[in-house]
């Protein structure tokens, strides 16, 4: 089968289209799935580098997610996997395998998976939300950010903002249903802790959404709200943060950080999220932005267009092509 591996950690240049042998499951714990589409993270950007939360050898084959068919019995599902996704087969847990609805297609399924789960922990779990918060979700016109926008309002937020880099982005956001869309420039600190704040009428925000870290987290906690909650999901900028115990307790602050992967330990943490998404999505209260689709063979280029922010939603794999 055709697959995209890694001998080498470092840039885009080391991941390599090569022939591997097609995987065979071990007994009834694992599902073999011919894949339609993988699904691109930007988690795969920092594994590439092993300069991820968890540890990786190789070589290595990326992706973590995957939509195609059971090669057992021909259903569409979508799935997790430990790695592999970056291929035309592979292998997933069972319990980490799920049926796509009629009527919702492989993107849209691969959207509303890790993406998906994510922004409803990040709500329900993390951030605790309720009803009339104000909410800003940073990066909102990403994979991530374009679903937490739209489910905000569903769950019950008060007014909602977000940030993205660009007019077109923002505009984005706002179809999506942000009240408001700013840009999330970190370079002049305080010119962007008053757009921040203008755009939330003036007001210090309830919950905060934040993936970018470095600058932006700095801003982005000093627009939070006595008793308000930060969630974060991420550090694209690659630069970590500091945070004093002393400012949290003055103002009742939390900072909680979330990472998708402590919640695969138990089916429940993942489809009863997955059943409101799917949900949501045929009520049509939730549209999964689909950016991209590439070609395998343009896996190194899908994650410079990542990492550079040249894209928006959802970014696919064809393994196919």
């Amino acid at each position: 089968m055709r697959a995209i591996q890694q001998r080498e950690f470092g840039g885009p240049e080391v991941l390599e289209l090569v022939d591997l042998p097609i995987p065979e499951p071990s007994g009834g714990d694992e599902v073999l799935i011919r894949v339609a589409r993988a699904g691109i993270n930007f988690a795969d950007t920092h594994k590439r580098e092993d300069g991820y939360v968890q540890k990786q050898s190789l070589p290595l084959t990326p992706g973590s997610e995957v939509a195609g068919a059971r090669a057992d019995t021909g259903e569409r599902v979508v799935a997790l996997v430990e790695q592999g996704g970056y291929a035309e087969y592979a292998l997933a847990p069972a319990d980490r395998v799920f049926p796509i609805p009629d009527g919702l297609d492989d993107g849209a399924a691969l959207a509303l998976l890790i993406q998906g789960l994510t922004a409803w922990h990040l709500y329900r779990t993390c951030a605790r939300i309720a009803p009339g918060d104000s909410v800003l979700v940073v990066s909102g016109a990403g994979g991530v950010g374009s679903l937490a926008v739209q489910l905000a309002k569903p769950m019950g937020a008060g007014r909602v903002v977000a940030t993205a880099s660009s007019d077109e982005k923002r505009e984005l956001c706002l179809r999506l249903g942000a009240d408001a869309a700013t840009d999330g420039d970190p370079s002049d600190p305080e010119l962007l802790r008053d757009r921040l704040l203008g755009a939330n009428d003036g007001r210090e925000y309830d919950v905060v959404l934040e993936m970018a870290g470095g600058p932006l987290f700095d801003v982005a906690l000093r627009a939070l709200a006595d008793m308000g909650r930060m969630v974060v999901y991420g550090i694209s900028s690659r630069e970590q943060n500091e945070v004093r115990t002393g400012r949290l307790l003055k103002r009742s602050q939390s900072v909680i950080g979330f990472w998708l992967f402590h919640y695969l330990e138990q089916r429940r943490h993942l489809e009863r999220p997955l059943a409101e998404l799917f949900a949501l999505a045929a009520a049509g209260e939730v549209t999964a932005v689909v950016g991209d689709t590439y070609a395998l063979s343009d896996a190194r280029r899908a994650q410079e267009d990542l990492v550079s922010r040249r894209t928006r939603g959802k970014l696919l794999l064809d393994p196919s092509r």
